[in-house]
């Protein structure tokens, strides 16, 4: 006897939301670098469940993951420049010996 198979028809669009939580997981940002970033229209914006449940569209996280990979790739990102050792007040840099 053969068991019928099951086929998944997913008439609706299936769009899965997460928690803070996981978008920590994700995005290993601070959370205020993340509202910082949702405030200037960086980042995926976020909205209300309930009143008391904030959530993010996964697929919005990932798109940005995305783009953020591809500008890195590509050298669009400004980097922030390299501190200056030698103007540090604590632990200055010791002279190089001479050989």
């Amino acid at each position: 006897m053969q068991l019928p198979q099951l086929v998944a028809t997913n008439t609706l669009p299936f769009r899965r939301t997460i928690r803070r939580t996981e978008l920590r997981q994700i995005v290993p940002l601070a959370d205020t670098t993340i509202y910082d970033m949702e405030r200037r229209g960086e980042f995926p914006r976020r909205f209300n469940l309930t009143a008391r449940c904030v959530v993010w569209d996964l697929t919005e996280v990932e798109a940005w993951l995305d783009a953020r990979r591809q500008a890195s790739d590509s050298a669009q990102l400004k980097r922030a420049p390299s501190p200056d050792v030698r103007r540090r007040k604590r632990r200055p840099v010791k002279a190089a010996p001479v050989s």
